[in-house]
């Protein structure tokens, strides 16, 4: 029989393409089944998009594209409406990610068709036919915690005396100032919404526990989780842990990208 190919050469051939699979298997499994490469931030109440700078650059350099939704906060279906509209400008599948209160966004608008995982930031993970209020009101909240009433107007603010310690202990008493100073107004209603859909029943799911949280009692955040088997990374740190520590945020955002559990 003749081969068009010499003998010694398709030898040579097949050596190669053992010893290139060989290397791959190697590889770790984070760089063999990286295929989500988007992924969008959507921000808390009390709060707005500037504060993910940090996560931000963490995962662009890793490659990573990047789209930071701007709340409104004016109700939880303009809130999902802004997300969407992110969501439908992406270019592939990705992660969808929220903080705090953009925990219920995500939950709500995560059926979107490009989502592939969510990824809770020390945030709300109600149920269908549950708002992120029950969660707030289902343990006691700590002394640092500065949530303050609803005013006549219908907005919730966060306690300037209280921010620091209540909301970002983790980062400079300079910084949290400013943040207390540039604050979003988030409507009350959009906190006593009931969700009409739960994505993460669905979509496989992850989250980063704050244990230091004075805003939203680790309690609350251990039992929502554990409730939806979600994959959940604990990090001592204060409720916005994407600020004091993004690298710890942005490996989990792309263990989710990866689809490791």
């Amino acid at each position: 029989m003749k081969f068009s190919v010499p003998f010694t050469r398709l030898a040579q051939l097949l050596a190669h393409s053992i010893f290139a699979m060989t290397l791959l298997v190697g590889l770790p499994a984070t760089i063999r089944a990286q295929t989500v490469k988007n992924v969008v931030l959507v921000h808390g109440a009390f709060a707005d998009g500037s504060g993910y700078k940090a996560l931000y650059q963490e995962l662009t350099k890793n490659g990573y594209h990047v789209t930071v939704v701007q709340n409104p906060l004016t109700s939880l279906e303009d809130d999902v409406a802004a997300t969407n509209l992110a969501l439908d400008q992406q270019d592939g599948p990705a992660i969808l990610v929220g903080h705090s209160w953009g925990g219920a966004v995500i939950t709500e608008a995560g059926n979107h068709a490009k989502v592939a995982a969510l990824v809770y930031i020390a945030a709300f993970q109600p149920d269908k036919g549950e708002s992120a209020l029950q969660w707030f009101q289902s343990a006691p909240p700590a002394p640092e915690n500065g949530v303050l009433p609803p005013n006549a107007q219908g907005i919730v603010y966060y306690d300037r005396a209280k921010f620091h310690a209540g909301f970002c202990a983790d980062v400079s008493a300079k910084e949290a100032q400013f943040m207390a100073a540039s604050q979003g107004a988030f409507n009350a209603k959009a906190f006593i919404t009931p969700l009409t859909q739960a994505a993460w029943r669905t979509k496989p799911t992850y989250a980063i526990l704050a244990t230091e949280d004075k805003s939203i009692n680790p309690l609350i955040q251990r039992s929502m989780y554990s409730r939806s088997n979600t994959n959940v990374t604990e990090v001592k740190g204060s409720h916005c842990i994407y600020i004091s520590q993004p690298k710890i945020v942005a490996d989990v955002i792309q263990k989710a990208a990866n689809g490791q559990r």
